[in-house]
């Protein structure tokens, strides 16, 4: 079974903000793919279903960013899931410019305070991540607020557009891995 991890930030206060594009995502992957609505389950939201022959669970975690970690408990009793090559976490990243895409297949955190979250969670950076540029803060301006706050309409509507090529992504990186995916959509 795949996993896809969209962190963010539950709440209708942080719907918009740049922080929430990783459930931005796997809410788009959920509606394009016909899976079910999400439900509540421990310290998370969840939906799955098969895409193309590949068994999925979507997760958005709704303990707050800083503790993605926590509903990564999760996955402790899947059959046959191994970090390494079926978890892929979706993530904003204020170091890229609006749009830019990073698929990796494994990494610190950046200073992404999620991403630590799950690796300290996991015990391992040992997993793949995707990460959707939302711009670099202007000089002077707070990281936390910058990815607190709503995006430009102009900036939500690139997001936005590439959602289905992002979901795209995630199909190639549970059918082809990590590397195709990388070489067909990091730009």
């Amino acid at each position: 079974m795949k996993v896809v991890v969209g962190l963010g930030n539950p709440g209708a206060r942080y719907e918009a903000t740049r922080h929430n594009v990783g459930w931005w995502l796997v809410d788009h992957v959920a509606r394009a793919w016909g899976f079910p609505p999400f439900r509540k389950e421990r310290k998370g939201e969840v939906t799955g279903g098969s895409w193309e022959g590949i068994s999925f669970l979507l997760l958005k975690p709704t303990t707050y960013m800083n503790r993605s970690g926590e509903a990564l408990g999760l996955l402790a009793g899947l059959p046959e899931f191994q970090v390494e090559e079926d978890l892929l976490v979706v993530v904003d990243d204020a170091a890229l410019e609006v749009g830019r895409i990073r698929f990796r297949p494994r990494g610190s955190d950046g200073g992404h305070k999620g991403l630590r979250s799950v690796s300290e969670a996991l015990g391992t950076e040992g997993y793949a991540r995707l990460r959707i540029g939302v711009g670099v803060p202007p000089p002077g301006e707070d990281l936390s607020e910058w990815v607190l706050s709503p995006m430009p309409p102009e900036d939500e509507e690139v997001i936005l557009g590439l959602l289905p090529r992002l979901a795209e992504g995630v199909g190639v990186w549970a059918s082809r891995g990590v590397e195709a995916a990388m070489n067909g959509f990091n730009c």
